[in-house]
């Protein structure tokens, strides 16, 4: 049995993950900025809760003290991910960020918990909102702030296939839509003079805001789970191996796997019996740099077999 390895590599080495030093040190630079725009933010909402006295700001602020420990796990979760593989993590250590995510996740619903907490002591005790105008215009200069660099975590978070940016980007965009949701409600409130509209924003907030960190933890935790890529990248594959497949006989046993911006691709490639070590190997190096060329980050492992070990259910024909 024998697998296919890069010629120039030794086959004792951990295979490379094929991505570029730059992206990690953008990715860096972007996780450090959210650490302090989630500060300045935080300080934002505390004024506007100082201002108002009202929970359901106060449940905004309680958001925004989980972005700062969240930002700051992902920028750990990061420099972690871009260290090399090595003897003891022959795979790399991409699925840190995953770990981030998690632990974003978890805290996002513990803030919802401590919300709704607040919520039940206001709905106890209510009591009417002060300097709704000047809260108004303090939380709308954080949710402005929160908007702009939210679309770009997550623009540049797939672009660089970061799963912790991704997570900080929905995070700082769930922010958004809650305070908007929230200043409404205010204005209504001051409006109408119903105080327990300012406890019921706060459940309603809380409640967004929990079942956004049981998807975000939801979904990490598949990453940790090593599921299959989707069903479009997994047609990208094949279409690739089709296209780049010459010489061989079919494919199956396609095995994928996210590791972070890692994509592990594995399959058995079935080849004449009478084909030579040098020709299949050929073929092998030709199937990688296609595939690696499709899927970003991609890392695969091919396993040859002659044509008696060939599949009738689940194979690609070439």
């Amino acid at each position: 049995m024998w697998h296919h390895a890069p010629m120039t590599k030794p086959q004792t080495e951990p295979a490379p993950t094929a991505e570029p030093t730059e992206s990690y040190d953008h990715v860096t630079r972007a996780a450090a900025a959210s650490i302090a725009l989630a500060l300045l933010v935080m300080g934002i909402k505390a004024g506007a809760y100082w201002l108002t006295g009202s929970v359901a700001l106060y449940s905004d602020a309680l958001e925004s003290t989980v972005n700062v420990v969240t930002a700051a796990a992902a920028l750990v979760a990061i420099r972690v991910s871009s260290r090399p593989a090595d003897s003891d993590h022959p795979f790399g250590h991409h699925k840190a960020e995953y770990f981030a995510a998690v632990l974003e996740g978890t805290l996002i619903i513990v803030a919802a918990l401590l919300i709704m907490h607040e919520a039940y002591d206001a709905f106890l005790h209510p009591h009417p909102l002060a300097n709704i105008g000047s809260g108004f215009v303090v939380s709308m200069l954080a949710t402005a702030i929160n908007a702009g660099w939210g679309a770009y975590l997550m623009r540049r978070g797939r672009m660089w296939r970061s799963p912790a940016l991704i997570a900080d980007g929905l995070h700082v965009l769930t922010d958004v839509w809650t305070t908007l949701a929230v200043l409404a409600g205010l204005i209504l409130a001051a409006m109408t003079g119903w105080h327990w509209l300012d406890p019921l924003l706060a459940s309603l907030v809380a409640l967004h805001i929990l079942w956004t960190g049981y998807q975000l933890t939801m979904g990490s935790l598949s990453g940790l789970l090593d599921e299959a890529v989707s069903p479009q990248i997994q047609s990208q594959i094949e279409a690739a191996i089709k296209a780049n497949g010459d010489g061989a006989l079919q494919v199956h046993a396609i095995r994928t796997r996210h590791a972070g911006r890692a994509t592990f691709i594995e399959f058995h490639l079935v080849v004449p019996g009478r084909m030579t070590v040098r020709e299949s190997h050929a073929i092998c190096d030709r199937l990688e740099q296609a595939l690696e060329a499709a899927i970003p980050g991609a890392d695969v492992t091919i396993h040859v077999e002659p044509d008696h070990k060939a599949k009738d259910d689940g194979a690609v024909e070439i």
